[in-house]
């Protein structure tokens, strides 16, 4: 909703992408499902909906540029290994981060295990860059990046090189997302640069978060329309409870998706994640 607010207050295009690279993951139910929740809380797109798994010819295009300019390697690591380096790693890279143990592959060496068969992604060679990116909400930070995935073991296109692609490729002005996602932005900031593609500028917004302040999750009951229909919620009470939330209505005022655009104020949304605890669930 808060980035359906930040597009149609500044009278700009919201658009909806379906991230279905992951297709074994992905059902087409949960799709439609989840499109269906959008327009109950009353929210709007323009265009079509995009999906990523029709769009890998880009994907591949970008990669091969950043081939040809000598970023890409071969990493033979399983996400085990990946793990337990990073975990036990010292020196100059940042805890968690890649810790380059294929980095250093000769040409040779990296061909020779690709010719016998051992699976491999293919990494980002970041070359230790720090990248300072902007942020309407919180101003601007400098960051490592990662030697991060373009694509993976099984050959599916990672995440961080789509979203570049499919953000410049649609025109995308602003992306709103998530908070826990800023420390990611200055590798795909660098991705667009090193591609030659337009950076957008970014807002990165507070989450709400389960009762033990973790990103809300299933395990933490009633968090999709369909769970909060069976404790008494309406899709009109959620976003009533949303806007209250943001400092946009009331507690108790009702509230529409369309009647908060003229109050929205990115200024003015709250620094802090909303706690989402069992009393809230239990008050409808």
């Amino acid at each position: 909703m808060l980035a359906w607010l930040f597009a149609r207050s500044a009278g700009a295009r919201f658009l909806v992408r379906v991230e279905d690279l992951d297709e074994g993951r992905v059902r087409e139910q949960f799709v439609g499902r989840q499109l269906g929740d959008l327009a109950a809380i009353g929210l709007d797109w323009d265009g079509e909906v995009v999906r990523q798994s029709g769009r890998t010819a880009l994907y591949a295009e970008a990669l091969a540029r950043l081939a040809r300019d000598g970023r890409v390697y071969r990493c033979f690591c399983s996400r085990r290994e990946v793990r337990e380096a990073a975990s036990a790693q010292h020196g100059e890279a940042p805890q968690g981060y890649y810790p380059g143990t294929c980095l250093e592959l000769s040409e040779a060496e990296s061909s020779r295990r690709a010719a016998e068969g051992e699976p491999f992604a293919l990494r980002l060679r970041a070359e230790r860059a720090e990248v300072t990116v902007g942020d309407r909400l919180h101003g601007s930070r400098t960051d490592p990046v990662d030697d991060v995935v373009l694509r993976r073991r099984d050959g599916a296109f990672a995440y961080n090189l789509a979203v570049v692609v499919d953000d410049a490729e649609q025109g995308v002005g602003e992306v709103v997302r998530g908070d826990d996602l800023w420390p990611s932005t200055a590798g795909q900031a660098l991705l667009c640069d090193l591609v030659g593609l337009p950076r957008p500028t970014w807002a990165h917004v507070p989450l709400v978060l389960g009762p033990d302040r973790s990103r809300l999750a299933k395990r933490h009951g009633a968090v999709t329309l369909d769970d909060l229909a069976g404790v008494g919620w309406s899709a009109a009470d959620a976003v009533s409870w949303m806007a209250a939330t943001l400092g946009l209505a009331g507690e108790e005022e009702r509230v529409r998706a369309q009647d908060l655009v003229p109050r929205f104020d990115p200024g003015l949304l709250p620094e802090e994640a909303t706690i989402l605890g069992e009393p809230e669930i239990d008050r409808a």
